[in-house]
């Protein structure tokens, strides 16, 4: 029977939230408008729930904030969320690079599940960037790289007046996001890319893909994973091999590449748990120090979902890497 269950839970009708279509298509037939107000309501409950997840430990102290445009597009301004410690100190300090999920084709850097991250990493001692980049849907890949490489190059160029430690750089980012940081240090560290890569101490991956053609397995149950990266690749994986194998980490992975922690939910329905676990096989192939936190009753984005003793761990754990690689403690 729990089998059955979990053949259940863990099918696309579910996963996908299929079931509420459905739902709606019968009330359509039978009320419209109590099928819109049905929609509306499932709509309302679906946003207030993603715009209320957090990490489990919230920060209550007054956390400093500024917004920077760090970049000008065509159709808008690209900003910057700098968090800093609250601490009264004329000293630098380490900055986290965090970049924000959503499969490439949404999230935003101010969503509440981000600032709560950012807040409790700010509360550590580190001062934390958060940063938008255009979406996949009107962009390509190569755009959001630009974006990521640009925020960093901000940083860098405007480090005195941040108060920002360039030589103590974190990489870190949730699901694209961490695609993102991965991808940017592989490709950088694989080409010998100093320049890119100066300052940069380490990378945090949360529940990333490493090869981007993990997502389209046949078990891999979200159909808005696969729709994000072929929407943003232009392509789908069985056409344009060669477009999945170039934007994909773990083909760029060398001796290079800098400590690496990497994190993940073993029953992810977004983004299969093997492809993290196939990333730090060839981490230690190559023997690049890296550290694997493996949540094993957890779905996609599990540290803003759950507030279970093992999630707490995993980022009590982070922090304490993030402080290892770059303060030594």
């Amino acid at each position: 029977m729990k089998t059955l269950k979990d053949k259940i839970k863990n099918s696309y009708f579910i996963v996908n939230k299929l079931y509420l279509f459905l739902i709606f298509i019968l009330l359509s037939i039978s009320d419209v408008a109590l099928a819109s107000i049905y929609f509306m309501t499932s709509v309302a409950i679906y946003i207030w729930k993603t715009m209320t997840w957090t990490v489990p430990m919230e920060v209550s102290k007054d956390i400093p904030m500024e917004t920077f445009v760090y970049k000008t597009s065509e159709k808008r301004d690209l900003k910057m969320d700098i968090y800093y410690p609250n601490i009264h100190s004329q000293r630098s300090f380490p900055l986290i690079y965090f970049c924000h999920g959503g499969g490439w084709i949404s999230g935003f850097r101010n969503q509440p599940n981000n600032v709560s991250w950012c807040r409790y990493l700010a509360s550590k001692g580190f001062i934390v960037s958060s940063i938008d980049y255009r979406y996949g849907y009107k962009n390509n890949m190569e755009d959001i790289l630009e974006d990521y490489s640009d925020g960093l190059k901000y940083i860098r160029s405007n480090s005195s007046i941040l108060n920002i430690d360039i030589s103590k750089i974190v990489l870190m980012g949730l699901s694209a996001g961490g695609h993102l940081a991965l991808l940017y240090a592989t490709y950088n560290t694989y080409m010998k890319d100093t320049e890119a890569m100066k300052g940069i101490r380490s990378l945090v991956s949360y529940y990333s893909p490493s090869d981007l053609n993990d997502i389209f397995t046949e078990n891999n149950k979200s159909l808005f994973a696969k729709f994000g990266a072929a929407q943003t690749l232009k392509a789908l994986p069985n056409k344009e091999k060669d477009i999945y194998k170039y934007y994909s980490p773990i083909n760029w992975l060398s001796s290079n590449m800098i400590p690496t922690l990497v994190v993940h939910g073993k029953i992810d329905n977004v983004v299969p748990f093997k492809s993290s676990k196939k990333l730090v096989g060839k981490l230690k192939d190559y023997d690049v120090p890296c550290e694997f936190l493996v949540h094993k009753n957890a779905d996609h984005s599990f540290d803003t979902r759950l507030k279970d003793y093992t999630t707490i761990n995993i980022l009590e754990k982070t922090v304490r890497y993030i402080k290892k690689t770059t303060k030594g403690e």
